[in-house]
C-alpha cells in the first residue's frame, strides 16, 4: 500500500522533532514525494528549516494542512490538543484520518471534539523513528475500519515496525519502548564505561557496545528465539559470559530494569489522568484504585 494514496497530501499539525523524524522516514524509506508532505507550525524559523531541510510545503495556519491534507498527524503538544482540535474540528471531514502520538490523551477524547465517523488512530513511536527504527504501538479508535487500521499501520511502518495493541496497554507501551531509549543509552553508556575501565578507548568501547546491541537485538528478531535460549548459547561452563552474568544478577539488573518500565508506565498514566481531568486512561489494575489522580 503506497504511503500516499491516490496522490493524496499527508499533513502534520506541529513541526516539532517527531514531525522532523516521520518527515525524514516518509522521504527516505516510504519514498513519499516531498511535496505530498504539508507541515504546519506557528514559527516562521521552524518552517523554513523544514522548508530547506526535506523541500515541504509548511504554512503557519492549521486548518490550511486540514484542508489540504487526508491523513493529518497530531504532532503537538498534549497540553494543546484541545486548543488545536478546537480549531480544525468544523475543517474535519470522514475522509480524514487522524493519528496521535499524544501521549496520555486517548481516542476516544479525540474522537468526542469530532463529527461521528471520523477515524482516529493513537501510536507511541519512539525516538528511533529519527532513522527509520521506531518501535510503535498503535491502537485504533471505535470508528477505525479495516482498510483504514491497514493504511495507518503501513504509514507508521515506514518510519519503523509496528506492534498493534488493545487501547489500554498504550501506558505500558510508553512506559517500555517509548521511554525504552533513554534506557539503553544508559546502558550503551555504562558499558563503553566497562569498556574504558578494562582498556579500550572510549571511541572503540562505544562502537563495540552499540554494534553488539543492534546485532543481538536485529539476532532475536530474525531468529524468532526466546532471549533466554539465545543467551544460553553464548554461555559455556566455566566461561567469560556466565561469570559476567552472574556479577550482572547480583547487582539486581534483571530487577531494576523491571522497576524502571513499571515506574515510568506508571508515570504515563498520571500524566494521562492529569491531563484529563482526573479521568483515568487505563484499565490496568497495577495502576488504580489509589494512583488515580484529581486535578486541583
Amino acid at each position: 500500500m503506497p504511503l500516499s494514496k491516490n496522490g493524496e497530501t499527508i499533513g502534520f499539525i506541529g513541526g516539532g522533532n517527531l514531525a522532523e523524524a516521520i518527515t525524514g522516514s516518509f522521504i527516505r524509506k516510504g519514498g513519499l514525494p516531498p511535496e505530498r508532505i504539508l507541515v504546519s507550525d506557528p514559527r516562521a524559523s521552524r518552517r523554513r528549516e523544514l522548508e530547506e531541510a526535506f523541500g515541504i510545503e509548511t504554512s503557519g495556519d492549521n486548518t490550511q494542512v486540514v484542508r489540504d491534507a487526508r491523513v493529518i498527524f497530531l504532532t503537538i503538544k498534549p497540553q494543546v490538543v484541545k486548543r488545536v482540535l478546537d480549531e480544525i474540528r468544523e475543517a474535519i471531514t470522514p475522509d480524514h484520518l487522524v493519528i496521535s502520538p499524544c501521549a496520555g490523551i486517548p481516542t476516544t477524547r479525540i474522537e468526542s471534539f469530532f463529527a461521528d465517523g471520523i477515524p482516529v488512530v493513537r501510536i507511541m513511536p519512539n525516538i528511533a523513528a529519527l532513522v527509520g527504527e521506531s518501535a510503535t504501538g498503535l491502537a485504533v479508535g471505535s470508528r477505525v475500519d479495516r482498510e483504514t487500521r491497514d493504511r495507518a499501520v503501513t504509514l507508521c511502518e515506514a518510519f519503523g515496525m509496528v506492534e498493534e495493541i488493545d487501547e489500554d496497554l498504550m501506558d505500558a507501551v510508553t512506559g517500555l519502548s517509548g521511554s525504552g531509549p533513554a534506557y539503553m543509552f544508559l546502558v550503551i553508556d555504562a558499558l563503553a564505561d566497562a569498556g574504558v575501565k578494562v582498556g579500550l578507548r572510549r571511541d572503540q568501547a562505544r562502537r563495540l557496545v552499540a554494534q553488539t546491541l543492534m546485532g543481538s537485538s536485529r539476532l532475536l528478531l530474525d531468529s524468532g528465539s526466546h532471549p533466554g535460549e539465545l543467551k544460553d548459547r553464548v554461555t559455556s561452563p566455566g566461561g567469560t559470559a556466565i561469570t559476567g552474568l552472574a556479577a550482572l544478577e547480583e547487582g539486581g539488573l534483571r530487577t531494576t530494569l523491571i522497576k524502571g518500565v513499571e515506574e515510568a508506565s506508571r508515570r504515563s498514566a498520571e500524566l494521562g489522568c492529569l491531563l484529563n481531568g482526573g479521568e483515568k486512561t487505563t484499565n490496568d489494575p497495577a495502576f488504580s484504585p489509589g494512583f488515580v489522580m484529581k486535578r486541583r
